[in-house]
């Protein structure tokens, strides 16, 4: 369905806000009478409060309130624990908010939280993640309601009697989202209304909640993210910044901003758990597998369960007969996780893929040509046929864009340079919304949806796909996205936005076209409206196996002498469906690539045995890619013909971008030293231990 609009790099609508200042996110709501709120959080991993003195805090200039769990209002109990703030004195884990300052400035807040003196009874904790922790259990489901385990055929056995064998561990560390905007809510009462803006991927969601909490009916609840500074998955779910931003209002009377210093959000805004990963592959000496083996063992909270679908992704890439997934998870005095980026398969396919390359290895293989030789005719975990599946061609297509076939390793004094290839993989999710569509007499056509733009340029595909539907040229479409009082949206999330608000919105033009076409003399000044519900459509159960496929290329350079890791070249080839946008879909995909880079060489995480807490907890001391770390990134795509979708024929192009692009760098690693390293990430001091042995 490519046509002149739909496909076209069309430029990004709020592009010019944003770029000159216009563009207003949460915290930058001047409310008349704002006052400002500064968090408390916990300093102990595990125990009660016994006593919050707040006498200093409220002595100090400009402080209004202080809020604890003996004076904050009270809510309902959330099906989300971790909006449970200030309710009762039970401290979780290290981080976790015992009060919250309300002041005439941010700088007065911050002063004020400084001299809340809290006291606790303080319980032994225990963070410390094992593959044999002794309450690690395995649960019934894992994130995205998959099954915890599943298993075909006999894996033990026929792994113990294959030819070719690689049996292998693979460490992912804890990762954090760390948007550009932190996460900010405004809030105020009018009368009995309340009115929110918040930097969140979907506010019907936060609206829908923060009616059950503070009992009130949802149409008198607005919530509004017009713009959004990124998120990752962080702000899918509402998190403790707009329920206390809520409490203050109520308790003063006033509107309060309440924006999360940075340090704190590794504590309270989610974090994509760490993944101990055993992964055994048996083959064939032709290199066909006859047992795949994934198991993968994660932590969760005592708050609430999150468990990281790690091994999921092993339940569709490769024809193997006999295959086993298992998941097990630990419940620990630590922040709950939540979903970053691909939950579940960017670190599931790190160790898949790079127990692929081991096995190549192992069988003197070329890897591309083992990925190929075990290409399956269905889904291996479910046996259903692919709605489409490209992957081989993503494989072929990168391998002669980035001269492969040239891949020895070579010397270049000190360093050593090598290559490496992994595949991709992100299911095809899409969720009912709703949208419409009014036709005005001045000749535009108003879409009206409440979609989230998180920065993916969410405003501008939408217009295409309605100027598509409608026949109409782009600029006679304009769009209203980002308030709760618009049609109902499902959130941006799981690469399902564009999919799902893409549906409702082609359904709803198609639908005002059709009247338009019926319609006789001029329009009525308030225009002609068609509405669209994608409810029992989108959510059906679909008989086929969809998801988006690709394949990664990374070129490194290793220095034998330092340990560091640089990567010279990355190409990504994509099979997506049809591109909507080419222009937004090389900024998604170049974007996560560079993600995983992060993910490779920089970002890891240490959680504090002692203290029960994540040690680096700001930008300067996580490290996510500067300008001098990224290198020639290159993203194409193949173009899918997959009607088993949605009408616009697309799949989500948001995360599949980070799948696979660590393990793709790790086997160049693997390839320019010969030395095996299975910890992310690959810095100096993991490297040059191997390196010199």
């Amino acid at each position: 369905m490519v046509s002149s609009v739909v496909g076209a790099p069309a430029e990004r609508r709020e592009g010019l806000e944003k770029v000159t200042g216009g563009a207003r996110y949460a915290a930058e709501h001047a409310v008349p009478g704002r006052a400002y709120a500064w968090p408390v959080p916990a300093t102990v991993a595990r125990g009660t409060v016994t006593a919050v003195d707040t006498a200093a805090a409220l002595e100090r200039p400009g402080v209004l309130t202080v809020l604890t769990h003996e004076n904050a209002p009270r809510i309902a109990e959330p099906d989300d624990a971790t909006l449970a703030v200030l309710q009762n004195p039970r401290v979780p884990h290290r981080g976790w908010f015992v009060a919250l300052v309300v002041a005439e400035t941010p700088e007065d807040a911050r002063a004020g939280a400084a001299a809340v003196r809290v006291s606790y009874d303080v319980e032994a904790h225990d963070v410390s993640l094992s593959a044999a922790h002794p309450a690690a259990y395995a649960p019934e489901q894992a994130n995205g309601g998959h099954p915890g385990s599943t298993e075909h055929g006999d894996p033990e056995g026929t792994f113990a009697a294959s030819a070719v064998r690689v049996d292998c561990d693979y460490r992912v560390p804890p990762l954090h989202n760390h948007p550009m905007e932190p996460h900010s809510s405004t809030a105020w009462w009018d009368g009995d209304r309340l009115v929110v803006h918040t930097s969140s991927q979907g506010s019907t969601v936060v609206r829908d909640t923060l009616a059950d909490l503070f009992q009130l009916p949802e149409d008198r609840v607005t919530v509004v993210a017009e713009h959004v500074g990124g998120g990752f998955g962080s702000k899918g779910t509402p998190r403790p910044d707009v329920v206390l931003a809520v409490m203050a209002a109520r308790q003063t009377g006033r509107p309060v901003t309440l924006a999360l210093p940075r340090r704190h959000l590794p504590a309270v805004v989610g974090h994509r758990a760490p993944t101990l990963h055993r992964v055994r592959i048996g083959a064939e000496a032709d290199g066909r597998i006859t047992s795949l083996i994934h198991e993968v063992t994660t932590h969760t909270s005592r708050v609430k369960e999150f468990v990281e679908q790690a091994a999921v992704p092993a339940r569709t890439m490769y024809a193997a007969p006999n295959l086993r997934t298992v998941h097990r998870v630990a419940p620990l005095d630590v922040p709950t996780p939540s979903w970053m980026r691909a939950p579940g398969e960017a670190p599931g396919m790190y160790a898949l893929e790079s127990a692929m390359d081991e096995l190549a290895c192992e069988l003197g293989m070329d890897p591309v040509r083992l990925r190929i030789a075990n290409e399956p005719d269905t889904e291996p975990g479910s046996g259903k046929p692919f709605s489409s599946r490209h992957l081989v061609e993503c494989l072929r297509e990168g391998a002669r864009r980035f001269g492969w076939s040239h891949r020895a390793p070579r010397p270049d004094g000190s360093l050593r340079i090598g290559t490496g290839v992994a595949a991709a993989t992100y299911p095809v999710l899409v969720q009912p919304s709703t949208a419409a569509a009014r036709a005005l007499p001045d000749g535009t056509v108003l879409v009206r949806i409440n979609a989230t733009d998180i920065g993916t340029g969410a405003r501008t595909v939408l217009a295409q796909i309605a100027a598509d539907a409608l026949g109409r040229p782009l600029e006679q479409v304009r769009i209203e996205v980002g308030r709760s009082d618009l049609p109902a949206a499902s959130l941006a999330g799981g690469s399902s936005g564009t999919a799902s608000w893409g549906w409702a919105v082609h359904e709803a033009c198609t639908r005002l076209t059709a009247e338009l076409a019926d319609h006789a003399g001029p329009l009525p000044d308030s225009g002609l409206e068609a509405r669209a519900d994608t409810a029992g459509e989108a959510d059906a159960d679909s008989p086929w196996a969809r998801h988006a496929f690709g394949a990664h290329f990374a070129e490194v350079a290793v220095d034998t002498v330092t340990g560091e890791v640089r990567v010279r070249r990355l190409l990504g080839v994509f099979a997506a469906g049809h591109i909507l946008n080419a222009r937004t879909a090389r900024s998604q995909f170049v974007g996560a690539m560079i993600m995983g880079l992060g993910m490779a060489l920089t970002e890891g995480s240490t959680m504090d045995a002692a203290f029960g807490d994540f040690t680096e907890s700001d930008l300067a001391s996580y490290h996510v890619p500067a300008h001098a770390d990224v290198p020639d990134v290159e993203a194409h795509w193949i173009d899918e013909d997959d009607p088993r979708l949605n009408p616009m024929g697309s799949k989500g192009i948001g995360e599949i971008g980070i799948v696979g692009t660590a393990a793709a760098i790790g086997n160049a690693v693997h390839h320019a030293t010969g030395v095996r390293f299975r910890e992310l990430p690959l810095t100096p001091d993991h490297l040059l231990p191997g390196l010199r042995s």
